[in-house]
């Protein structure tokens, strides 16, 4: 029996993807996934990311930049990992042989590259420069640029929250979140020194401090505080340095979100929570057959016993 109950790093992360999970460790990665048959589907593989090797992913507010675009990538590849199981089989040979045509035999790859490049602009399209153009409104009636760059992180934040309510509900998108919510129970189940059943995943938090929304809203609230000392008068300028300033916010939010999983004073409690609020909404409860898809998932690549045993004394009854 777990001998502590203090939350302890385990370094494992993941995803919620189509009626199933990704759970990454280290270079491995594996995706479970309920098929329409009913059982379960589980892909292990190695990942090693852009730059593998460099010791750019090393340093620190530059590390966060890679390991967010290649968090982006993995996500893309799994999520079309466990759609493959549910698609127009017809259409998804079409899109695949065209992909394969144009990238010489990379079509996977291609594909992963052009939907993380497309959901790149499309999110700093509507989370960056439409927030900007909406607080531009008020430039009329309000003169103090301070106050136009809070109004604007107001907005931001507005969009960004009405956006996380408004998919969540989609029935498709609830069953998303349930997934969610248990890739988030099956980690805080091992960090709490709990072992890694059905029961025990189920009776755990379905919140967590590491999680992809606390992450965004620290994006959200760096560029609020970036974004304030922001003075040029040209139009295009304004709008280029908030893009052009991203990899630099992103860097930063990585770096809190980093804190955020390994500290639990009262500073890292209090920039946490507002994360930790939103995943009230970006997580359900799951059911035990889910509970099931997210534990072969973090079984495929973490030696969950063997980290019981270390960080809580495990013994195995």
């Amino acid at each position: 029996m777990a001998k502590k109950k203090c939350s302890r790093y385990s370094g494992i992360g993941g995803q919620a993807v189509l009626e199933g999970v990704m759970m990454k460790n280290k270079d491995k990665y594996a995706v479970a996934v309920r098929k329409p048959g009913g059982g379960i589907a589980v892909e292990m593989e190695s990942f090693q990311g852009l730059a593998p090797g460099s010791r750019l992913k090393e340093i620190p507010f530059v590390r966060g930049v890679f390991l967010f675009l290649d968090s982006m990538i993995l996500g893309t590849k799994a999520l079309n990992y466990s759609a493959s199981f549910y698609e127009d089989e017809n259409e998804d040979s079409r899109v695949e042989q065209a992909a394969e045509r144009l990238s010489g035999g990379n079509g996977e790859k291609l594909m992963a590259v052009l939907t993380t490049l497309f959901a790149v602009v499309l999110a700093v399209g509507i989370f960056i420069v439409l927030p900007y153009f909406l607080s531009s409104v008020f430039a009329g009636y309000i003169r103090n640029e301070s106050l136009l760059a809070i109004i604007e992180g107001g907005i931001r934040i507005m969009i960004f929250l009405l956006y996380v309510w408004g998919i969540s509900i989609m029935k498709d998108i609830r069953r998303l979140y349930q997934y969610h919510g248990a890739e988030h129970k099956c980690i805080n189940c091992v960090e709490k020194g709990r072992p890694l059943t059905v029961r025990n995943v189920m009776r755990s938090s379905r919140q967590h401090r590491r999680c992809g929304t606390s992450f965004i809203f620290f994006v959200l609230l760096v560029s609020i505080v970036l974004f304030f000392f922001i003075r040029v008068d040209n139009l295009f300028l304004r709008v280029g340095l908030r893009i052009l300033l991203m990899p630099v916010v992103a860097g930063i939010s990585y770096e809190l979100i980093r804190l955020a999983g390994r500290s639990d004073n009262l500073l890292v409690r209090i920039l946490s929570a507002p994360g930790m609020f939103i995943q009230k909404l970006t997580t359900r409860e799951p059911d035990e057959e889910m509970v099931q898809v997210a534990i072969a998932a973090v079984e495929a690549v973490f030696d969950w016993k063997a980290y019981l045993r270390e960080n809580f004394g495990y013994e195995e009854v």
